[in-house]
């Protein structure tokens, strides 16, 4: 008997909604074994492979690259020959029971006698297993047959699979139960939860009409592109931050890295020394390493640096977080660093290397400019911009000396702190890259 299986995109986590496909990596016809990777999607985190929990034929593919796929809709079709579907889920991929579907299946879904699921629950790489990908929701068609949908029964139920959506809801005063989703099995999606916010038009209003202009071209803002654009709207609404500067002598952190690199030793980055010097200022200064709740009407004050580093890479620009960067040497941050910069730019970053961040260091001298303003990294409170190191004539031990010279900043969020604790950390900071030596004390 075959029997067929529909694999559908799962809940990702993080508030994800979706995915966009990137590139299939298996053809109708081809077979496929247990946890073999299906499809390459694009997240607003990462870029992923996606195993199917299944062994089998595929019989189907359901979407094109390019095409974005909501959390829930089918991703593959998938013929076995004599296997047994599981059990049916009795609750939705929220935790709902029963939500959009019946608590047991269908008798024409009803599994064999003893039959145990064979799908391994290893729903997408670099998200590992989960409870909610134990409770996505399964389809089965009779062989040669349409795909049954068996009727809700009871009191309609609110499908919902991503925390966002209902703290988006919850913040607007929408009531889910209102709603009819437009996502597949009527999930309530994001837009869903937006256009229900939006105001409604006048009365015999004409549309708002957008021109048409010729030769334009219009760029979704979407993955990582779209979820970089909402952070940088949401901290420049949230957030009340100011910005302080300072030029400083870097002549002898130079000299340092350059003694600290002998032959034989492991390098040291100059990126990872800044990031040593940020989490002794922030030893010193731990309102910087914090975060508002707005909600609570509260500053937490974050026990431990996770200490996000702007990386520019071909998809964009991401920020990948050292976890505990306060307990890594100058080396140890060197490795570490790396380590995310290259899987970064390979596209293999997992969303938990991306998020979680309290303190964020930008190095934007690399692109040849001295100064800017940065938007700080929602939600955290601070963001160090470093700009390039350029020599300069500056004033050294009563005489005009070409020096390395770098101009530093800080943005910060005002509700955390005052100009007093903001200036003491940049100068701080300015001190110990003009003397290295200062960090000794540190340790």
């Amino acid at each position: 008997m075959t029997e067929v299986r529909e694999f559908a995109l799962p809940d990702l986590g993080e508030g994800l909604t979706g995915a966009e496909i990137v590139r299939w990596l298996v053809e109708v016809g081809d077979v496929v074994v247990v946890d073999q990777p299906v499809v390459e999607v694009e997240t607003a985190k990462a870029q992923v492979e996606v195993p199917c929990p299944y062994g089998g034929v595929v019989t189907a593919r359901h979407g094109e690259t390019g095409e974005e796929v909501p959390v829930g809709s089918t991703l593959v079709t998938v013929a076995a020959e004599g296997a047994a579907s599981g059990p049916a889920p009795s609750g939705t991929a929220d935790g709902t029971p029963g939500a959009g579907r019946p608590a047991q299946p269908s008798p024409s879904e009803k599994p064999a006698a003893g039959a145990a699921d064979e799908g391994s629950g290893n729903v997408l790489v670099g998200y590992g297993t989960s409870a909610a990908s134990g409770r996505r929701r399964r389809r089965t068609r009779p062989p040669g047959g349409p795909t049954v949908h068996p009727a809700p029964t009871g009191p309609r139920r609110v499908a919902v699979i991503s925390p966002l959506v209902r703290r988006i809801a919850r913040e607007q005063g929408i009531n889910l139960t209102d709603l009819r989703g437009s996502g597949p099995d009527g999930l309530i999606l994001r837009a869903d939860v937006e256009r229900a916010a939006r105001p409604a038009p006048a009365p015999n209003a004409p549309p708002a009409a957008v021109p048409p202009v010729a030769g334009e071209q219009r760029i979704p803002l979407r993955g990582i592109a779209g979820a970089m654009a909402e952070k940088l709207s949401r901290s420049r609404t949230e957030i009340p931050d100011a910005t302080c500067w300072v030029d400083a002598d870097a002549t002898e952190l130079l000299a340092a890295r350059r003694a600290m690199n002998t032959a034989g030793a492991p390098k040291v980055s100059l990126l990872a020394l800044l990031a040593r010097i940020c989490t002794a200022a922030l030893a010193r200064h731990p309102e910087l390493n914090a975060t508002v709740d707005t909600r609570a009407r509260e500053i937490v004050r974050l026990p431990a640096v996770h200490l996000g580093f702007a990386a520019q890479t071909a998809r964009g620009l991401m920020v990948p977080v050292v976890r505990d960067a306060q307990r890594r040497s100058a080396t140890g941050l060197t490795e570490e660093m790396t380590r995310l910069t290259e899987a970064a730019r390979a596209g293999k970053l997992p969303p938990g290397d991306l998020t979680g961040g309290t303190f964020t260091l930008n190095n934007y001298g690399v692109f040849g400019v001295d100064g800017s303003t940065p938007i700080i990294n929602h939600p955290e409170a601070a963001m160090l911009g470093v700009g390039r190191i350029i020599e300069k004539p500056w004033a050294h031990q009563g005489q005009i000396a070409l020096r390395h010279v770098v101009q530093l900043s800080l943005t910060f969020d005002h509700r955390v702190c005052d100009g007093g604790v903001a200036g003491g950390f940049l100068r701080y900071v300015a001190d110990c890259v003009e003397q290295p030596a200062l960090l000794l004390r540190e340790l």
